[in-house]
């Protein structure tokens, strides 16, 4: 049986109460169902190469695994209240010698459908319980200068931008790098 964490849902500021969320330890399976959500151009917009192939999420969640049993984060899978899956949010090294490097990065990504609903701040609140618990004192986001969703998500956690980083391969888009620490 797949571990569900916990998951301290607290009404967003001056929002609607948030929303029933889920995080688990990516499974096998989740690598289908990352898959799929992620499967859609809107969703991938700011990750350079769009949709990926399902053997990309299968090394993905198995990476997640690995940290998770390291460490005690990782990218967790992210299930609605009704248990569907609905994307991924928690945190990880920072993958790129570019950016942040040797930082330990939270983040979130979800299908379309879940889009405006809070989940994706709800479950990065508990992502940072999670990390503060796991002897982390300080987390980046990295937000494509386009995604006004994702800005919004970064300064409803408390989250200040302070650098801004190139996009290498990118034809020039650029990041902010938020941070937060405690």
């Amino acid at each position: 049986m797949t571990e569900l964490l916990p998951a301290a849902v607290e009404p967003a500021p001056a929002g609607p109460a948030a929303p029933a969320v889920r995080l688990r330890v990516p499974t096998h399976e989740d690598a289908y169902a990352w898959h799929r959500v992620f499967d859609d151009p809107e969703v991938m917009e700011y990750f350079q190469g769009g949709p990926a192939e399902l053997s990309v999420y299968h090394e993905f969640t198995a990476r997640q695994r690995r940290h998770d049993a390291e460490r005690g984060f990782c990218l967790w899978t992210l299930l609605d209240g009704g248990g569907e899956v609905v994307g991924f949010t928690g945190a990880q090294p920072w993958p790129h010698a570019w950016g942040p490097a040797g930082e330990i990065e939270i983040g979130w990504r979800l299908a379309r459908s879940a889009w405006g609903r809070g989940y994706a701040t709800a479950a990065a609140r508990t992502t940072l319980d999670r990390v503060r618990a796991a002897g982390v004192d300080r987390v980046v986001a990295m937000v494509n200068t386009r995604n006004e969703r994702s800005m919004a998500v970064a300064r409803r956690l408390g989250m200040e931008r302070a650098e801004t980083y190139a996009i290498p391969g990118s034809g020039g888009q650029e990041g902010y790098c938020y941070r937060l620490e405690w």
